[in-house]
């Protein structure tokens, strides 16, 4: 059903701005949801806790709830979230080497799409486009 390129929606989704970020918080093994607060600045409790549950639903992350007061809940990745560990090493590597191209597209880009027409003090003249815009 999900199966090479299709058009098919994807099962899950591991593009998101926090998916990998916390993928590789869990690399070294469990945490606690304080503990993954610290690394993640930024994050929300109400997003962390939505993109665990998302996670968990697709199988990458296991949740673990030990007793005590209060009780303690660990989070690691699963295989199939280990898994990922590898593509996204790749991912990042191919980044590393092509920085300076991805850099000089996107300053050539800038340099061709025209910017928002500004009067003189600098402010945005409403629904006006530059020339070509």
């Amino acid at each position: 059903m999900f199966t090479g390129c299709s058009h098919a929606p994807s099962p899950f989704r591991i593009g998101g701005k926090w998916t990998p970020r916390i993928i590789r918080c869990l690399e070294s093994g469990p945490r606690r949801f304080s503990e993954l607060e610290v690394p993640l600045r930024g994050i929300t409790p109400k997003v962390l806790t939505e993109t665990l549950r998302s996670m968990e639903r697709d199988g990458l992350v296991i949740r673990t709830v030990r007793g005590g007061i209060p009780p303690r809940v660990d989070y690691e990745l699963s295989a199939l979230g280990r898994s990922l560990l590898a593509p996204m090493a790749a991912c990042c590597a191919w980044a590393a080497e092509h920085l300076p191209e991805l850099i000089d597209a996107r300053e050539a880009y800038e340099n061709l799409v025209p910017g928002p027409v500004t009067d003189e003090g600098g402010a945005l003249a409403p629904g006006r486009l530059a020339a070509g815009g």
